[in-house]
């Protein structure tokens, strides 16, 4: 087992502890140093002791479907799920949507061609609804990875509620609690996970940081190319909002976007605005660890092994075992440079 994936065993308990944080995540800071301080207990985790004995897959064909990929997540998610199929035995069969929701979407009718015994459905907006009809129709099992749909018979995901809660913790602390904030908010509505992290990031603004506004309109980055489209409307956002009349940038799904912010605000020389988002993955917490980085809050996921605990969800309902609709997966979130490198150590990028 990779070194990356024992360390993704950690959990960071932040749920509990959310209702006592008032002023500038001082406890989520706390909640996480500590955390990471005993990450010797990650492997009694459960998700680790799962038996390939009590659910061997052998004779099984899964698919594994992912809309693409071009980003971190994505890959390992990917990844994660096919590696957990083979270490129960099963074959895989995948495709690759190409970050392109249609041909993600008609990547399922493989699956339903080929009579596999069950589906795991990576990302994806609501294209991909009639294909989990026909699956299902069919008697094929499917469960999803951020993907939300009746039609599933679970989703594993990040806890968005609290990650969304946490960046804007994280955020707030940034700029003392006071200043002009934009948000890039492309999906909240297409993407159930977005629109949780967005809701959970703008309620805790409006709950505890009176003197934060969120600049209006919002932006709406691209999905695809996302860091140079959001490159260029930072540097037409700063065109507009001189020095002193904007403090921060939020990026309130994903972190990709967030690489553009941060090339625009050195371009500019404007680094004094502090950027935010979620995601987290390796790429973005090196930009984080550079000194004088803006780039001064994050939370990172465990996609790999969201996959491999979305694999084995799938193994029990095999087994005739009733599985939760939601399965949600503690989230990391990352207070500046320092806790970008704690992070990166923890999740194994540095191995």
């Amino acid at each position: 087992m990779r070194e990356a994936h024992k360390c993704a065993l950690l959990h960071i308990r932040v749920k509990e502890e959310m209702g006592s944080m008032r002023r500038f995540g001082t406890a989520l800071a706390t909640t996480v140093a500590a955390a990471l301080a005993v990450s010797a207990v990650a492997a009694a985790d459960n998700h680790e002791e799962f038996d390939a004995a009590d659910y061997a897959l052998e004779g099984k064909t899964i698919g594994v479907a992912v809309v693409g990929t071009q980003h971190f997540w994505d890959r390992e998610a990917f990844q994660g799920a096919i590696d957990e199929v083979e270490r129960l035995g099963g074959t895989v069969l995948t495709t690759d949507g190409g970050r392109d929701n249609t041909v993600h979407a008609q990547n399922h009718d493989v699956f339903l061609a080929q009579g596999v015994d069950g589906v795991v459905t990576i990302l994806g907006d609501d294209a991909v609804e009639p294909k989990l009809q026909a699956l299902k129709d069919a008697g094929i099992p499917v469960v999803g990875v951020d993907h939300t749909s009746d039609l599933l018979l679970n989703n594993t995901q990040s806890d968005s509620d609290i990650g969304g809660t946490a960046a804007g913790e994280l955020m707030a602390k940034a700029i003392d609690g006071q200043g002009n904030v934009a948000v890039f908010n492309a999906f909240s509505e297409a993407l159930g996970f977005c629109g949780i992290r967005y809701n959970s990031w703008k309620s805790v603004l409006e709950d505890q940081f009176p003197d934060i506004t969120i600049l209006q309109p919002e932006l709406a980055e691209e999905f695809a190319n996302a860091p140079e489209d959001a490159r260029q409307q930072t540097l037409t956002l700063l065109e507009k909002y001189p020095e002193g009349e904007l403090d921060a940038i939020h990026v309130a799904c994903w972190d990709q976007p967030a690489i553009g912010v941060v090339q625009a605000l050195e371009e500019a020389g404007r680094t004094e605005v502090a950027v935010s988002a979620f995601d987290a993955g390796p790429d973005t917490l090196e930009i984080m660890m550079e000194e004088g980085s803006p780039f001064k809050a994050n939370v990172a996921q465990q996609p790999r092994l969201i996959a491999t605990v979305a694999v084995q969800n799938l193994a029990r309902h095999l087994y005739g075992e009733e599985i939760p609709l939601n399965t949600y997966l503690d989230v990391y979130p990352v207070d500046g440079r320092e806790g970008a490198m704690e992070v990166y150590e923890a999740l194994g990028y540095d191995q």
